[in-house]
């Protein structure tokens, strides 16, 4: 499914032609590099493969004549978040949708600090700098500006047997939810999306098993048509499953609920 007509001339009167897309050598990322590529945008794409960005890039421009700068780099490092910073000063991106970030499971107090450590450098610390200079920059800007933050549905509660993980991105959806308001006055529209269980390399690299779990292409599409119309989007029939039937939970109850969700998830560690 593709972009429609209407959304991609809003999409590019409001915000023009360049997006940034951190995290785009595979799942949600990719897929929404995809689409927009479809739709005609030139893209930033960036990720810590750069083989995998050049073969990104390669077939973005073979299929839509467009423009693509491959930045790799590991945004947990600071060095290349600078290195992020310094490449794109020179263009006008529009939109930048803040996508990388990975997740780790099971017990907290059998984990591994240094992988925590560094989760919450990429998912937290990597996304506050990004957020803070593309908001400044896009405010000089001549169009409006919209960034895109990747939270999730275990933002809205505790979650045992991935503490740190669901930390971090109540983080996120806590700082965009505050960030389009403080905003919005200066142009700049920000998004935070908010998808359940989605078949990535995540579930991989967090050492889950998800039995039932959205395609990246159920939640790209919907987080792209909420760019300046909503605040928060819970993308794929899933996700808002999931979430709605918990929100007349109490909240100690959420977090039991999703303890025992994120159990049968991990229980191949054990």
């Amino acid at each position: 499914m593709k972009l429609k007509d209407r959304t991609i001339k809003r999409l590019k009167g409001n915000y023009g032609q360049w997006i940034l897309i951190t995290g785009a050598t595979s799942g949600i990322g990719k897929e929404m590099a995809i689409k927009l590529g479809e739709a005609g945008f030139n893209l930033v794409v960036t990720g810590r493969r750069k083989n995998l960005l050049d073969v990104l890039k390669q077939q973005l421009i073979e299929a839509y004549n467009i423009d693509v700068v491959v930045i790799a780099g590991d945004l947990s490092v600071e060095i290349d978040v600078i290195h992020l910073i310094e490449e794109t000063e020179h263009l006008n991106l529009g939109i930048v949708i803040l996508n990388a970030g990975y997740g780790t499971s099971g017990k907290f107090i059998n984990s591994s600090i240094e992988k925590e450590t560094n989760m919450l450098d990429l998912n937290c610390r990597s996304l506050l700098i990004l957020t803070h200079h593309f908001a400044k920059k896009m405010k000089g800007q001549s169009k409006k500006g919209a960034i895109v933050l990747l939270s999730s549905m275990v933002a809205f509660q505790g979650v045992p047997n991935a503490a740190n993980y669901a930390a971090t991105k109540a983080y996120v959806q806590s700082l965009g939810e505050a960030l389009s308001i403080e905003l919005k006055p200066e142009g700049i529209d920000v998004l935070c999306a908010a998808p359940g269980p989605v078949e990535t390399g995540f579930s991989a690299r967090a050492d889950m098993k998800m039995s039932k779990a959205l395609k990246p292409k159920d939640v790209a599409l919907p987080i792209i048509n909420a760019i300046g119309e909503k605040t928060t989007v819970l993308p794929g029939f899933l996700t808002k499953f999931l979430v709605y039937n918990l929100r007349m939970t109490p909240r100690w109850g959420k977090i039991r609920i999703m303890g025992r969700v994120m159990k049968g998830f991990t229980k191949q560690q054990a």
